[in-house]
């Protein structure tokens, strides 16, 4: 445990972008860009620096599926057509070979800058952060489930919905 007392004493050259606040108080405010935010959220999400890489390539009007726990993990997926399809058939847009999955699993379907996932009747379902779903509106970090593979979904940034300050 670190006492109040113990902490180095702010100054205006933290490295952080801190500045000393008017009247020399040693007070300091840290302001991050909307860039750097990210990538902290990305490393607590377990994300490789290639993986983030990856993601802040995208272009407008695409996403990409990472492979978390399965068969393939670190299989990348691009999501840049109006409509993909996830399956055991080895047509299939999005090839996820194991027995668990079914030949036309779940359909990636592109509406405007958003994605969303439905189910195309498979018979152990698909996902999304956990509950079962006919369809749902993919949310950047979110997590599909199809058979044993859980994949999350990653959003161009330039899409992504900036809060208002």
């Amino acid at each position: 445990m670190v006492d109040a007392g113990d902490e180095p004493a702010a100054t205006g050259d933290s490295g952080s972008g801190g500045a000393v606040a008017p009247g020399g108080s040693g007070d300091t405010t840290a302001h991050f860009t909307d860039e750097f935010v990210a990538q902290l959220a990305a490393m607590e999400a377990g994300i490789s620096p290639e993986e983030q890489e990856s993601i802040a390539a995208l272009p407008s009007g695409s996403a990409l599926l990472i492979v978390r726990r399965g068969p393939n993990v670190g299989a990348r997926f691009l999501l840049d057509a109006d409509s993909t399809v996830a399956g055991r058939h080895p047509d299939a847009d999005i090839f996820l070979d194991d027995v668990t999955v079914s030949r036309r699993h779940a359909e990636f379907t592109r509406v405007g800058t958003s994605f969303q996932v439905r189910d195309l009747g498979s018979m152990n379902g698909t996902y999304f952060d956990g509950v079962r779903i006919e369809s749902a509106l993919l949310s950047d970090g979110a997590e599909v489930q199809i058979g044993k593979y859980r994949l999350t979904f990653y959003a161009s940034r330039h899409d992504l919905v900036r809060p208002r300050t």
